[in-house]
């Protein structure tokens, strides 16, 4: 589903314009994205967890050139589902 599909699905389901859903899909999104950058974690009650994970700084060989390089530590966002959002799609759970 692409970007536009979903505002188009939120709209149809909230019963509001596509703008609105677009504006809505923005401030989550926005929101998520300052709370990780400020090294928090936001928690959606049976949706999941989204929270920043440190990857420790690692010396690696580039398979084309075989030369030994050097990948700097980083910060990435990670997404954890929920139980529930497990289980609603795993059809096999049914």
């Amino acid at each position: 589903m692409k970007k536009s599909e979903l505002i188009a699905a939120i709209a149809e389901k909230g019963d509001i314009t596509k703008k609105d859903a677009e504006t809505m899909l923005k401030l989550f999104t926005d929101t998520v994205t300052e709370a990780l950058a400020n090294g928090d974690k936001v928690s959606v009650s049976g949706f999941g967890v989204f929270k920043v994970t440190e990857h420790a700084a690692r010396d690696t060989i580039n398979p084309n050139t075989k030369q030994k390089q050097h990948i700097e530590a980083r910060m990435a966002p990670v997404f954890k589902a929920s139980k529930a959002l497990k289980e609603a799609v795993d059809h096999k759970a049914e």
